[in-house]
């Protein structure tokens, strides 16, 4: 009787967030993250669990830094539809009518070693299809490297323009931080601002997302997360840097990456998400109208491809979110009315650990998704 109550006590599902990824900390396969729940009027959970600095044995705090990655482009594309609301732009106006650049650009029809086959594509790419991944562009361009943080706006999208399109615009979902970049770039010039102080005068400020920034301070540095991978054994971890950024962080000469460049909290994060799930609205003000909402976060990709993707969103039948490059994820679960987030800082996992975001996810539907 006693062993059969302890294997039924052994079984009972996780009382919270934090202990559903504890276990993962303990087998030294999760350095430590940092787990929201809420709904779209208030915060349900705010838990962390395990280590900013695993050697040094700190612990990850609820207001930990992170770097959110390609979790920017949904807040990018947030950004860009404001000025579609506004009519200055439209999500069908060709890229060229905005980026003279990008006139004649071709696409590639065939290619090797010795030569590139060009023609003129059906039509141009258009400001739609750079925020669903159907312009054609590559990832990135030749001159993004070592980083990605190198080359400002303007440069970065005259160096796609000087690049042909691999595919026709709107036939093929090519994930592409290229066309992200562009329609921020098409932002500022119609703005007639820089596209970070948009950004900050328009969503971060008014929303109350005070750790969201291009550029961690000196504060912001010191509860930054460190990023981890797997040991050469693949039994444990080992502390890393974040290969796509230039160091050091705060540096003015980063240049922002509207596809992957910001830093944030998980309550900054919720407070994006909920505004998105309020249908535009947080707190009594509109950022955006229901119906850039809805273009946003409806499917975008046509039928026929399998990736089914919205405007800066990866979305689903339930909902839609968006993962960073480090394995940070946040999401709306439109079904059961919830903003998830969960941040980590992981190039990698050991063991089991990449399951952990699925055990938050779990734990999370079953203690605050209703019956």
């Amino acid at each position: 009787m006693i062993l059969l109550l302890a294997l039924l006590l052994l079984q009972e599902p996780p009382a919270s967030t934090s202990a559903a990824l504890k276990p993962y900390v303990e087998r030294r396969e999760l350095a430590g993250a940092v787990a929201l729940v809420a709904s779209k009027d208030k915060i349900l959970s705010l838990e962390a669990v395990g280590f900013q600095d695993v050697a040094a044995s700190i612990p990850l705090k609820t207001d930990a830094v992170f770097w959110i990655a390609s979790q920017s482009k949904p807040i990018t594309a947030a950004a860009v539809m404001m000025l579609v609301d506004e009519g200055k732009i439209a999500l069908d106006d060709p890229v060229e009518k905005h980026l003279p650049e990008f006139k004649g650009q071709m696409v590639a029809v065939e290619r090797d070693a010795d030569h590139v086959l060009l023609r003129k594509p059906a039509r141009p790419p258009t400001i739609r299809d750079c925020l669903n991944h159907t312009s054609g562009m590559k990832f990135s361009s030749p001159m993004e490297k070592p980083t990605l943080d190198g080359l400002s706006l303007k440069d970065a999208a005259r160096s796609y323009a000087m690049m042909p399109l691999e595919s026709e615009p709107g036939a093929k979902y090519q994930y592409s931080n290229a066309g992200i970049n562009t329609a921020a770039r098409i932002l500022e010039v119609v703005a007639g601002v820089s596209y970070e102080a948009f950004m900050h005068d328009r969503l971060f400020a008014p929303l109350g997302m005070k750790d969201t920034t291009f550029w961690p301070d000196e504060g912001q540095l010191a509860r930054l997360a460190k990023p981890y991978k797997p040991n050469a054994a693949k039994d444990g971890l080992e502390e890393t840097t974040i290969s796509q950024l230039t160091y050091p962080l705060h540096q003015p000469h980063r240049q922002p990456m509207p596809a992957g460049g910001l830093f944030s909290t998980a309550s900054d994060c919720a407070r994006f998400l909920r505004m998105v799930l309020h249908g535009g609205e947080l707190e009594g003000r509109r950022y955006l109208s229901e119906a850039a909402v809805k273009e946003m976060t409806k499917r975008q990709t046509p039928e026929a491809l399998k990736d089914s993707y919205g405007l800066g969103w990866s979305v689903g039948a339930d909902g839609y979110g968006h993962g960073g490059a480090l394995a940070t994820d946040m999401r709306v679960d439109a079904k059961r009315g919830l903003v998830l987030v969960y941040l980590v800082q992981h190039a990698g996992f050991a063991g089991e650990g990449k399951n952990a975001q699925g055990a938050f996810r779990k734990t999370a539907e079953r203690l605050f998704g209703g019956p």
